[in-house]
């Protein structure tokens, strides 16, 4: 089983235009869609959609329209009761693919209700191959949050402690690497302007994506725990995945994408099925890339199912022989 959390949930407003975003103008939608989300339950969407075992944890109100939406999906969730309603995200589409998106704040969740979230995650962890925790963190928070609720949980969990994977930026990101090697996830999932901004070494977002053998070197720093991966998506470039055992490149064919949003969470999805279903980590990459790009194809915050795969689609080389090979 694969449980997901997330911090700061939002309903998903996507809106497709009709033509490019033109600001300050009045303009009219193709279509739009609404859908519970947040970086986690995305990942959940995704996992559940393969037909593979996932909780989503969050908080929010029973009565929220967000949680209605995941028990009207029939998402499994648990969800920690606050007083406060959860925030909405908006996404502008243009037909060629580009996207604004603007973000809300969340609610305000205090010390002892984070307290609570914590004890919820670690609950509902028994038994998991995987816990992810992804995206932003909400107001109150702080930005180790991640950091120490890794450590935590392998402190109290022990060898019952699921793997864990982190998608999120910015000083959180930062901060799972700046304590000791407790705090280090299994698994991290940045773009290349996230890796570029943690590691602060006059590296370019555009550099990092045009250049897959530097995405490779830079991710590999990150390697500070024996077993951890990091997988590094560069857009339109594919993705490479940095372990011990070598690093890789994968790419896909060119596609047109109709929205961005949710792609991150699908690849990570797509990573965490295969590594679930035992295979070797030039699968697991090549896999992580068929998921990111069908949820480019996709409408909205669309989630893919195994069928709008095309995994023969997806080229993977390795960077990094391994000594002997």
């Amino acid at each position: 089983m694969i449980v997901t959390l997330t911090c700061n949930p939002a309903l998903d407003k996507t809106i497709e235009l009709a033509a490019a975003l033109q600001p300050g103008a009045v303009q009219r939608a193709a279509g739009s869609h609404l859908q519970a989300a947040g970086k986690g339950v995305n990942v959940a969407r995704a996992i559940l959609a393969a037909g593979q075992r996932t909780l989503a944890v969050l908080p929010g109100a029973g009565n929220d329209p967000l949680i209605a939406a995941l028990a009207a999906d029939q998402l499994p969730y648990r969800a920690l009761e606050i007083n406060a309603p959860l925030r909405t995200n908006t996404t502008l589409t243009s037909p060629d693919g580009s996207t604004t998106k603007i973000n809300e704040a969340g609610p305000e969740l205090d010390a002892a209700t984070l307290e609570q979230l914590s004890e919820l995650v670690r609950d509902s962890c028994a038994g998991a191959d995987w816990l992810v925790m992804a995206g932003s963190l909400p107001p109150g928070v702080p930005a180790n949050y991640y950091a120490l609720l890794t450590a935590s949980l392998r402190e109290q969990l022990g060898a019952k402690c699921p793997k864990i994977a982190v998608d999120t930026s910015g000083e959180p990101l930062r901060q799972l690497f700046a304590h000791g090697e407790i705090h280090i996830p299994d698994l991290v999932k940045p773009n290349a302007e996230e890796l570029a901004e943690l590691l602060g070494e006059d590296l370019g977002e555009a550099q990092l994506e045009a250049d897959p053998g530097l995405a490779a070197r830079a991710s590999s720093k990150l390697l500070r725990r024996p077993g951890a991966a990091v997988l590094t998506t560069l857009g339109a470039h594919g993705a490479v995945l940095a372990t011990a055992e070598g690093c890789w490149h994968g790419w896909p064919q060119p596609i047109t994408p109709r929205s961005t949003v949710g792609a991150g969470d699908s690849s990570l999805a797509g990573y965490l099925l295969a590594d679930t279903a035992g295979h070797f980590p030039a699968f697991k990459l090549r896999q992580a890339i068929a998921y990111g790009t069908a949820a480019a194809s996709l409408p909205g915050s669309g989630i893919p199912t195994p069928t709008d795969l095309r995994i023969d689609a997806v080229s993977v080389i390795e960077l990094t022989p391994r000594q002997g090979s």
